[in-house]
């Protein structure tokens, strides 16, 4: 069983297609189809079900995936420490974060990162704080920037907090509201409101505040991106709550200070069994220590 052998079909299952996987790693279809058919030999069992139409994983195929990422993760990781002992920083960084972090530019710090460290190779997730948190904590992301509420914390992963905030009102410019400087949270209560889906931490924080408050609000329009939140409350669909820090960035909406909103705190998380070289350079440009655990 072969390193390569195993990228070959993580590229067929990622893409569905032996035609597509072997023009992403730069091999002939009649090559990688070959190794493929060899590893199966070897295993005794067939990966992949392939019909004219459609190629997906057998349950042996998806029972040797996992196990197929942790064995080219450790040879990355391993690559990466070598070059690194060399002084090198190599491999890849996984990065996760919140649609509305504002505590640290990314895109400021990938630029600083890359002009440091041309060889690595870097991904971008975007999601749920909730699930970034389960990613670092079993390796399928180096670091992640989240926002929790004040009364929430990461568990499990090393943490270091980035800044605290609060949420403030977003209105549609014609909007009744958008001529008050501010506005409680039992005046906001009679609106109707788009936020994130309930469960996420993004949603929690707005709707711990109501119910410590005894309020009840309408949240008539569920989306996953602050983007989408913002492009339903400029025509007037609905009103929102987002971090404070993170609203400078929005057009064709106006903001209302919230006496009593709620606050949340944003973090950096990684974990520190795994962490690799390149995550601790990207955190040494955000001159973050590596040293602390929750």
């Amino acid at each position: 069983m072969e390193l390569q052998q195993m990228r070959y079909v993580l590229a067929v299952a990622e893409t569905n297609s032996f035609t597509r996987a072997a023009e992403r790693c730069l091999v002939v279809q009649s090559a990688l189809s070959h190794q493929i058919a060899r590893l199966e030999k070897e295993l005794g069992a067939r990966l992949f079900e392939r019909t004219s139409r459609r190629v997906r994983l057998t349950p042996a195929g998806a029972a040797f995936l996992p196990a197929a990422r942790q064995c080219l993760d450790a040879a990355d990781r391993a690559a990466a420490e070598v070059a690194a002992a060399v002084g090198e920083i190599r491999g890849r960084l996984a990065v996760g974060l919140i649609p509305t972090v504002a505590a640290v530019d990314i895109p400021e710090a990938l630029r600083d990162f890359r002009a440091r460290y041309p060889h690595v190779r870097i991904s971008l997730r975007v999601g749920a704080s909730d699930d970034l948190i389960d990613q670092v904590e079993h390796g399928a992301l180096d670091l992640a920037f989240l926002g929790l509420p004040s009364t929430a914390a990461p568990h499990g992963v090393a943490v270091h907090e980035l800044a605290r905030d609060r949420l403030v009102a977003v209105v549609a410019p014609d909007h009744p509201l958008a001529a008050e400087p501010i506005a409680d949270l039992r005046r906001l209560a009679t609106e109707v409101f788009v936020d994130l889906p309930a469960g996420t931490a993004g949603r929690s924080q707005s709707d711990q505040a109501f119910a410590a408050a005894g309020l009840t609000r309408d949240v008539a329009f569920e989306v996953t991106t602050a983007d989408y939140i913002t492009r339903l409350v400029a025509p007037g669909l609905a009103i929102a709550m987002l971090p404070a820090a993170y609203a400078p960035r929005l057009t064709d909406v106006v903001t209302i200070d919230i006496p009593d909103a709620p606050t949340r705190i944003e973090y950096v998380i990684w974990n520190a069994a795994t962490l690799a070289p390149a995550a601790t350079a990207f955190l040494g440009i955000l001159d973050i220590p590596t040293t602390r655990e929750s």
